[in-house]
């Protein structure tokens, strides 16, 4: 039986495969703004007891882009939705900290905190694609590094101000008529590169003291970030090797900030089918995959590279030398792509088709997705694992037959240890930065 605890979460989007999912015949097609399938997806997934729901966003679009990105719910509303619905399940969403305001975007996660009970999380986000200035009054998207520091002073303002009340600063006594203890009120009064805050907040500390702070991205920039600032790490990586090195990296980064290697948990973001035997997987595979057509394909592949136009050259011929395009938005990801196609000899087309239905990395019968779970696991290339489904009806098939070999194993829980996401995953409770002083 295993000490150290495995932790789930499930990406909660549209039609999961590919672009083209939503065709699949077990497919929900509108489920990006269907709030009906959405509270059944979290009613199930907290069935699982997974630690968490989370909600990815983006701020542009254009007619190439994913359909289920082309109309879906904002992520903090949807959440505050589910937030009635559910009762232990964490809710983590998406915000840019390049294109939203800290105070707002402080007031708005601690009023889904105060919500849900203690069950909010801020995935924060730079945005990569470069089209997200055109919709904020920007002239320009800013560049890699300045984006990072941009969020760095940014996530130093909302903790802050997260902190701007005590947690008993709210008498609230009648017979007194003293409704709140000013010694226990902090004004936050920053003065930064970027930001000038006063504060306070006009809200009070929340029941798990802070929203749970995830950062998604692998770059460098991304993971000195997240290992100053950030609870968790969203990130994914192709090999266990690869995913190990990544562990190591940002557990050994936490030190340089005063922290413990348990104070951020890292996960990754692995599709997964479930089927009878590795034939039934693959038959579930083929069949998703084949509803993206090529020209799909090649916008898809398109939107990591500032959608750039793939069609224009041969698909039978190696991938294209594109520069640096696509170095200011997914660069990561962009990187990765490049590498393998020029590792592996891929052609255009392959490279394409590979894209957008990428082969889960746990695949096959119930148990051999067990396996490679634990295998990533017990050997540090991961915390826990973000559940995205390699076909539209995989997650649910993913509870009902792999959970509970993950529970008879001991890897994961059999209950929630409590009603907030920070004790859900095992994380210190932070202490007022006013208090300290």
């Amino acid at each position: 039986m295993s000490t150290r605890q495995l932790r789930l979460g499930t990406m909660l989007h549209g039609a999961s495969g590919n672009m083209s999912a939503w065709r699949h015949p077990a497919a929900q097609p509108d489920a990006s703004i269907n709030v009906d399938y959405a509270k059944r997806i979290a009613r199930k997934a907290e069935a699982g007891k997974l630690d968490f729901l989370f909600v990815a966003d983006g701020l542009f679009i254009n007619e190439k882009s994913i359909p289920h990105f082309l109309n879906r719910f904002e992520p903090l509303t949807l959440l505050s939705a589910l937030a009635g619905v559910t009762q232990h399940i964490g809710l983590v969403g998406t915000v840019s900290t390049s294109y939203s305001e800290p105070f707002t975007v402080a007031r708005q996660f601690a009023s889904l905190d105060h919500l849900s009970g203690g069950r909010a999380g801020w995935n924060v986000v730079t945005s990569p694609l470069e089209g997200s200035a055109k919709n904020f009054s920007r002239a320009q998207h800013p560049d890699h590094a300045l984006r990072y520091r941009i969020a760095d002073e940014y996530l130093t303002v909302v903790k802050g101000l997260w902190d701007s009340w005590e947690d008993d600063a709210f008498v609230r006594d009648k017979a007194s008529g003293q409704f709140f203890d000013p010694q226990k009120l902090h004004t936050l009064n920053h003065h930064g590169d970027f930001f000038k805050v006063q504060g306070p907040l006009n809200i009070g500390r929340t029941p798990q003291a802070r929203p749970i702070i995830f950062q998604a991205g692998a770059s460098e920039d991304g993971r000195k970030l997240a290992a100053r600032h950030a609870d968790a790490i969203f990130t994914h990586h192709a090999t266990l090797e690869e995913a190990q090195a990544f562990y190591r990296d940002v557990k050994q980064q936490l030190r340089q900030h005063g922290r413990e290697p348990n104070d951020l948990h890292i996960f990754q973001g692995v599709g997964v089918i479930v089927g009878d035997d590795s034939a039934d997987a693959e038959r579930q595979y083929q069949a998703t995959a084949a509803l993206v057509s090529i020209a799909d394909a090649l916008n898809y592949l398109g939107r990591f590279f500032d959608h750039h136009d793939f069609s224009q050259y041969a698909l039978d011929a190696p991938f294209p030398d594109i520069g640096e395009i696509g170095q200011n938005s997914f660069r990561s990801t962009t990187d990765e792509i490049k590498r393998k196609a020029r590792e592996q000899g891929h052609t255009l087309r392959q490279a394409a088709l590979e894209a957008a239905t990428p082969r889960p990395l746990f695949f096959g019968s119930p148990e051999q997705v067990a396996d490679g779970l634990q295998a990533w696991f017990d050997s540090e290339a991961t915390d826990g694992f973000i559940i995205q489904g390699g076909t539209p009806d995989a997650f649910e098939r993913f509870v009902d037959r792999v959970i509970p070999l993950l529970q008879a194993r001991g890897l994961t829980r059999r209950d929630y240890p409590g009603t907030t996401l920070r004790a859900s995953l095992g994380l210190k409770t932070p202490v007022n930065a006013f208090t300290q002083r």
